[in-house]
């Protein structure tokens, strides 16, 4: 079993803020398991990268069922990495799962139901070896089941000691209000909200950002990157083998002349800032006070550490390009 030695000091090295009206802090960087961490990702790779992490601050990993591929596999991969490495730091850190896209085949395999999220609550602990998790989120709106009964699913998994907060993911600002509303009165206060945001992407901040900070929620930002566009990957055209030439997210016909003559000058400002464009872009998003903490991906040590270096420059009065 391998024995993981932390550096000391340690959480020096990060930022953290407060997660809405909550005792919990977040760093301003989050680790997220949505792709590299599959059953096809090198073990020991996945886990050099989880514990750098560890080891300069990140206390937040952020799952969800279906992450993999296969679906659960990356939950799976956590697990094995916390076992070998972290299980003795259980209390350091924040371990977040979802539920409500699809997971496995037949009627009961996504969506809101109770059935479903509390089916999946348990599945999700018993692939990463857990007793609970710190924060459950509903990871999509389900329109077909009544709210109250999604809501309600996640006050039992924190009655349960399943899970110690609830979140949302993706919730539209009319539905988000009345989840607030259904969860305080549960005394089951929603704690966090995730959402796509990023310098591409930023329709959440006339609704969903204003909302988080009249309720006391914290944001949490994910897909800050755009998918690898707001990195230097695509400064020169389209590489053999990126994300654009078969993810279902991201596709060669948004590689526009128009999108990359966008991505060069954003890149000019962050050169002239001495970032790197994928720095601009994560320390952008943190110069929103409403922002707790922004999940980055990473597919290796490298590209985990010059992501981190954009807490350097998070403070809310820095200027950036609009």
């Amino acid at each position: 079993m391998n024995i993981f030695r932390l550096s000391e000091p340690r959480y020096e090295a990060m930022k953290y803020r407060r997660c809405g009206r909550s005792g919990l802090l977040l760093p301003e960087i989050s680790l997220g398991f949505w792709h590299n961490f599959g059953a096809d990702a090198d073990f020991q790779k996945c886990r050099s990268i989880v514990e750098y992490a560890f080891d300069h601050g990140i206390t937040c990993f952020d799952l969800a069922n279906n992450y993999g591929p296969p679906y659960g596999s990356a939950e799976e991969t956590f697990g094995k990495i916390f076992r070998s490495s972290l299980s003795s730091h259980r209390d350091e850190i924040v371990i977040t799962t979802k539920a409500g896209h699809d997971m496995w085949p037949g009627p009961y395999g996504e969506w809101g139901s109770r059935k479903n999220l509390l089916a999946s609550l348990d599945q999700s602990l018993k692939r990463m070896g857990l007793d609970y998790v710190d924060i459950f989120y509903s990871h999509r709106p389900d329109s077909e089941t009544p709210l109250e009964e999604t809501m309600e699913a996640l006050v039992s998994a924190v009655h349960q000691g399943k899970a110690l907060y609830v979140g949302l993911s993706k919730y539209p600002e009319e539905m988000a209000s009345r989840a607030y509303a259904y969860l305080k009165e549960r005394h089951v206060p929603c704690l966090v909200y995730q959402g796509k945001y990023n310098m591409f992407l930023r329709d959440h901040e006339s609704d969903i950002l204003p909302q988080c900070s009249r309720e006391g929620v914290g944001y949490v930002a994910f897909s800050p990157l755009a998918q690898g566009l707001l990195t230097n990957k695509y400064l020169h055209g389209m590489p053999e083998g990126s994300r654009a030439t078969h993810s279902r997210f991201l596709h060669a016909s948004d590689i526009t002349e128009t999108m990359l003559a966008k991505i060069r000058t954003l890149n000019e400002e962050a050169e002239g800032r001495g970032q790197t464009l994928a720095q601009m872009a994560l320390s952008w998003i943190l110069r929103r006070p409403e922002v707790t903490s922004v999940i980055v991906g990473a597919s290796s040590v490298e590209q985990l550490a010059d992501n981190l270096k954009a807490i350097e420059t998070t403070t809310t009065n820095n200027c950036y390009p609009k």
